[in-house]
């Protein structure tokens, strides 16, 4: 047995430890699959105990040994693409994972040339097959790496694999060279940010494909150079510690979000309203311009909730949200600032006729009876509304203003009929 590998066992599963253990804080479909994709790394390092075995055994333990280390790159990339989910993603995953195998497991047992070519032009025929059959659904540019990069290494393999010697040495590299090429672009495209962890997740990737191609080149151009394996499994390393500091790096970005934002509708909470509300009163002092304050309450959100239950009030909430977003220009801020209280800020330009105008539309769309799941709700609301400078001259002062006149039109507001049971 191999037990100079057992090492980089053992330390690749702390680092699967670690990376399960950030991954579990922060779940997420992409943090599973690089989850599975490490465990298949595991794998390889642990075939990597038996491939000095004689026979069929130490046979299999070298194709198990290539094979886990290709699936766990194409893991790698597809996790990592936005539209995984769709149909003709999952195919290109079955199709590369295929591929892979499909080539490698007839390289090492020696099958006869011609089953080697057929399995290099699957490389380039099968992804650009399925590319175009949904060029209508999905076309983006990372579906066109994983054609160029593969149709590339389907030219290579057809041109040297046969190569008498070190035709199969080169393929199987070459092979290597192209999942982890690809792991390295697509995560560029996906991660296209200044971080530690971006950085050094590409640069991880960009090394582990280039090491496939340094090997070949060293046993040519100067066979009397000796490298440890541990160099060579070095960007392992490197890729595991750049995607545990991903998975830290967004968890830091999700806890500034919730910290700034309402976690049921998404909009802005009362900390975020208040900053840019500043903000929005400090930009019409210096150019002399208007900013509107709507204060929206809804009528009877209480009565909902308890006749309903808390789950229709969630899904009133999440719809009133919507509704006064998309009533509103993308400048402007719509915010849940209480329970059932949300703050509209109109910026400039805008007048006092503007945010009346505004203010009547939302009182008539909260009008209109909503579908919830099996319940057809009627609600209302009150609106407040102030103009700065006209009516308060600081944030606070404007704040009362429009709490005030909201209070003053929920008084004079008829009783709504509150919920209608779906027919």
């Amino acid at each position: 047995m191999n037990w100079s590998v057992l090492p980089d066992l053992v330390a690749i599963a702390l680092l699967i430890c670690a990376f399960a253990s950030t991954a579990r804080r922060n779940y997420s479909p992409t943090a599973s699959m690089w989850l599975i994709a490490w465990l298949m790394i595991a794998l390889h390092f642990l075939s990597a105990l038996f491939t000095d075995l004689p026979g069929v055994w130490g046979a299999l333990a070298q194709i198990l040994n290539v094979v886990a280390l290709t699936w766990a790159g194409v893991l790698f990339q597809t996790a990592v693409i936005p539209y995984r989910k769709e149909p003709s993603s999952r195919l290109m995953m079955f199709m590369l994972l295929t591929a892979n195998t499909l080539y490698l497991i007839l390289l090492f047992t020696s099958q006869p040339r011609w089953t080697w070519t057929m399995a290099a032009a699957l490389f380039g025929l099968g992804p650009l097959a399925i590319t175009l059959f949904a060029l209508r659904r999905c076309n983006s540019m990372y579906r066109w790496t994983t054609v160029t990069v593969n149709l590339l290494l389907s030219v290579f393999l057809l041109a040297f694999q046969n190569r008498p010697g070190n035709g199969p040495y080169l393929a199987m590299n070459a092979v290597m060279v192209a999942v982890f090429l690809d792991c390295a672009v697509k995560f560029f495209f996906a991660y296209r940010r200044a971080t530690a962890g971006a950085f050094i997740t590409i640069a991880g990737f960009t090394v582990w494909a280039s090491i496939f191609a340094l090997g070949p080149a060293l046993f040519y151009f100067f066979p009397q150079v000796h490298v440890e394996a541990e160099v060579w499994n070095l960007p392992k390393f490197i890729v595991a510690i750049g995607m545990i500091l991903l998975l830290l790096e967004d968890q830091i970005e999700h806890n500034k979000y919730l910290a700034l934002h309402d976690e049921l509708t998404g909009l802005p909470n009362r900390r975020l309203f208040q900053d840019r509300l500043t903000s929005a009163l400090d930009r019409a002092r210096r150019t002399g311009a208007q900013t509107a304050l709507l204060l929206v309450d809804l009528d009877h959100f209480k009565k909902v909730n308890d006749t309903l239950g808390h789950h229709v009030g969630d899904l009133l909430l999440e719809r009133v949200g919507a509704i006064c977003t998309g009533r509103v220009r993308r400048s402007d801020t719509v915010a849940r600032t209480g329970g059932d209280e949300f703050s509209v800020i109109l910026e400039e330009p805008t007048s006092r006729a503007e945010a009346e105008h505004v203010c009547h539309s939302l009182i008539q769309l909260l009008k209109e009876p909503l579908q919830l799941d099996d319940h057809t709700v009627r609600i209302g609301a009150s609106v407040g509304i102030a103009i700065f400078p006209d009516d308060a001259a600081d944030m606070e002062s404007l704040c009362i203003a429009a709490d005030l006149r909201m209070y003053e039109n929920k008084h004079r507001a008829p009783l709504i009929e509150t919920a209608i049971p779906a027919r």
